[in-house]
């Protein structure tokens, strides 16, 4: 409550910002290039440093930054969670005009909040490569609510970040073209063979006849992930009791954080003071903050151990000085549980069955029966060196005790307002992995129109994510309270991680005018559609967006984006290819086969189509279809349904479907001008190892393939095949 008071009175004493205190920094954008895998990249410093520099400021302080625009395209700088005019929020198109190239921007917005942020581009996939960093906003040294014994204490800074030696826009063009590639690098294909090994065969069998793909906590394979830029950080000199100010500001990873020491100690989070809570452990989604504290007995060396939630990398703080005590190291997932758990509450229709259980605030984990460490006996608890300075404290036994929202407690009340006007939005988190479209109630962003609230209301969210990924909804320019079972103490935050099947409920008093996104902070699900955008009422227009219509036409170009998918097997019979373009709804498709010497001949086919429905499993399509073959036989054949079957010689329109069936089979089936009727079933992928597929075709003009296909790389793959027209050969097939 006192954050939203604070920012009602700046709103009425914007006139008095020049006579506060002005902190300046001046931040410098280049390209640069980094090595943290042996292979130099291409990345994006500022100041000369990957994570951009530490900002610090003072209560009451009024902040300009200064951004030079080095770079070759432009970019932007948002201020995550922070309080200020919407024309400062960096978002650009929506609340500024992008910073060109050669250009230089002033933000400048008074401190009106304390606590733990951080700033990062929200142009394109910056983020990814560099452009993040923090943000500290410090109380004054009269503020009423100092915590002495928490305020006082030496404080580290840690912003945790991911990355990959792909470039970003390669990573985005590899989920939307459904590449299995980072699940073969992170182990998580959960192949056929890998089935039949963990006696999991039916498992795998369900899960394909309900149309899933394989069960996973992330999306990408990364290379490394770093704290402060680097796998390892050592503060030997550390005693006592420590803060860290920690923010997660990696693209799409979620952090486990756990210490060898004793306890972690949260004191707040997204920026606002909470009650004192002791865990063994706290998973840290994308774009929150957090603030420990943590005990350093003299003697020995300790490990503030920050693991990727798929574990397959690490990065840590050693503490103290000494023999080192590792932490707990987290076992390997155990996939194919989590994926019965995922049969047994999804329907044939695609939607979830929450079974009654309404979980909701982190406090149950659908996907917590992979983590093998939840069984009884598993986990070591450590022992606390300094017990008696820890706040309230989550009860468990035989596991170890794991933050949830249910746990944050206010330190002062944040009701709102009694007689303010609740307007109540509901929204469905929905997605399709397959095709990486992410949205809201089975729209992207550029699907549907700015969400209206007026100035003076309270707006309240109750949001349910149907899809299978968790999702860190964040919200720009203004705090929420999480409706968490603690009454006027609910505490106040700006990002609420939603796992699957979970449904929570949030509000906040809109008071600050302007466009205000709200969306997940995945990078890659926000450039795929999963986002809105809250505008107010009869609010004047921003100078800084001289054509509004132009400027929201280009914003909504990220998920109506057109991306590029080829393959094409180089075999000995033949070359078989096809080449795409698609974005969320649209697809345009081309086909070819042609054949060598005994099976010479040419099959060329052309599809448009339009995916419909939250799941896309259904895409009407008009076509052409052309191609011949000299059999040297002049006699007609029949096709399955007894029409002359033209399947060597046709030149033909077409209108049909495609339709995904259960097994993951994609049924193809249309009309041809000339009457005749073609039905064709397919499949690709059938995952038999982790790195054999089997792929699979039959159709109505009686021809059919079969063959396999070995990952040799993300690109590549060698082949064999037997198709029914052209024999069989061996290749190798390359794809994009």
């Amino acid at each position: 409550m006192r954050n939203i008071i604070l920012l009602a009175i700046w709103v009425s004493m914007a006139p008095l910002v020049s006579a506060q205190k002005v902190v300046r920094y001046e931040l410098h954008v280049r390209d640069t290039v980094v090595n943290y895998t042996g292979k130099e990249c291409p990345a994006i410093a500022v100041n000369g440093q990957i994570p951009m520099p530490v900002l610090t400021f003072t209560e009451g302080d009024t902040a300009e930054v200064v951004v030079f625009n080095h770079l070759k395209e432009s970019t932007s700088l948002h201020w995550h969670g922070v309080f200020l005019p919407n024309r400062e929020d960096g978002v650009p198109y929506l609340t500024q005009m992008p910073i060109a190239p050669g250009e230089r921007y002033v933000y400048r917005f008074p401190v009106i909040q304390n606590g733990t942020h951080w700033y990062h581009s929200h142009s394109g996939l910056q983020e990814q490569i560099g452009m993040y960093g923090m943000v500290i906003f410090n109380k004054r040294s009269t503020d009423p609510s100092l915590r002495n014994s928490i305020d006082n204490l030496p404080t580290v800074p840690l912003i945790i970040s991911d990355w990959t030696n792909i470039r970003p826009e390669q990573v985005h063009h590899m989920l939307r073209n459904g590449t299995d590639w980072f699940a073969i690098k992170k182990g998580s294909v959960q192949s056929y063979s890998e089935a039949i090994g963990a006696d999991a065969f039916g498992i795998k069998v369900e899960n394909e006849w309900k149309r899933m793909a394989a069960m996973d906590v992330s999306d990408v394979a990364y290379d490394r992930v770093l704290t402060n830029g680097s796998e390892i950080q050592s503060i030997p000199d550390a005693h006592g009791r420590i803060r860290f100010r920690i923010a997660n500001g990696g693209a799409s990873t979620y952090f486990w954080i756990s210490y060898s020491g004793g306890p972690l100690e949260v004191v707040a989070n997204d920026g606002n003071d909470v009650e004192p809570v002791q865990v063994d452990r706290m998973l840290i989604a994308v774009s929150e903050t957090y603030d420990i504290v943590v005990d350093v007995p003299h003697g020995h060396t300790y490990e503030l151990l920050i693991q990727s939630e798929d574990r397959t990398r690490t990065t840590s703080v050693y503490l103290g000085s000494g023999d080192t005590i590792p932490a707990f190291r987290w076992p390997t997932l155990t996939y194919f549980d989590g994926m019965q758990m995922m049969n047994d509450m999804m329907r044939m229709n695609g939607e979830m069955d929450d079974m009654g259980m309404h979980m909701s605030l982190k406090q149950m984990d659908m996907n917590a029966v992979m983590y093998p460490e939840m069984s009884p006996g598993t986990y070591q608890r450590p022992a606390s060196a300094h017990s008696e300075h820890i706040g309230h404290t989550a009860v468990t036994s035989g596991v170890p005790i794991t933050l949830n929202y249910a746990m944050l407690r206010a330190v002062e009340p944040t009701n709102l307002p009694a007689d303010a006007p609740i307007k109540e939005l509901r929204f469905t988190l929905t997605g399709n992995m397959s095709r990486y479209v992410w949205s809201m109630d089975g729209r992207v962003l550029s699907e549907e129109d700015k969400i209206l609230i007026h100035k003076g209301e309270i707006v309240r969210m109750v949001i349910y994510n149907a899809s299978m990924m968790r999702h860190p909804m964040h919200l720009h320019g203004h705090d929420f309270r999480v409706l968490n079972g603690q009454g006027e103490y609910a505490p106040l935050k700006n990002v609420l991680d939603i796992m699957p099947m979970e449904t929570d409920t949030i509000e906040f008093l809109a008071n600050v005018e302007g466009d205000w996104y709200f969306h997940c902070h995945i990078l890659y699900h926000m450039m795929s559609g999963m986002g809105r955008v809250f505008t107010y009422a009869d609010q004047p227009q921003n100078p800084l967006i001289p054509d509004p219509d132009k400027a929201l036409r280009k914003l909504y170009r990220d998920d109506r984006a057109l991306h590029l998918m080829f393959s094409n097997d180089f075999a000995t019979n033949g070359n078989d290819g096809m080449l795409a373009l698609q974005n969320t709804r649209w697809s345009l498709g081309a086909e070819w086969r042609l054949g060598y010497s005994d099976h010479h001949g040419y099959e060329t086919e052309l599809h448009l189509g339009r995916y419909f429905g939250v799941m896309q499993w259904f895409m009407p399509l008009v076509g052409y279809d052309w191609r011949y073959r000299d059999t040297g036989d002049d006699e007609k054949e029949t096709n399955l349904f007894g029409q002359t079957n033209t399947k060597n010689d046709r030149a033909l329109l077409s209108a049909g479907f495609t339709y995904l069936l259960p097994m993951l089979v994609e049924m193809q089936a249309e009309v041809y001008t000339d009457g005749n009727v073609r039905i064709q079933l397919r499949r690709d992928d059938i995952p038999l190892t982790p790195r054999l597929r089997m792929h699979l075709m039959v159709n109505s003009d009686l021809e059919y393939m079969s063959g396999l296909s070995y990952t040799l790389s993300r690109n590549t793959s060698f082949s064999a095949h037997y198709d029914s027209d052209m024999g069989w050969g061996a290749g190798l097939r390359l794809n994009y």
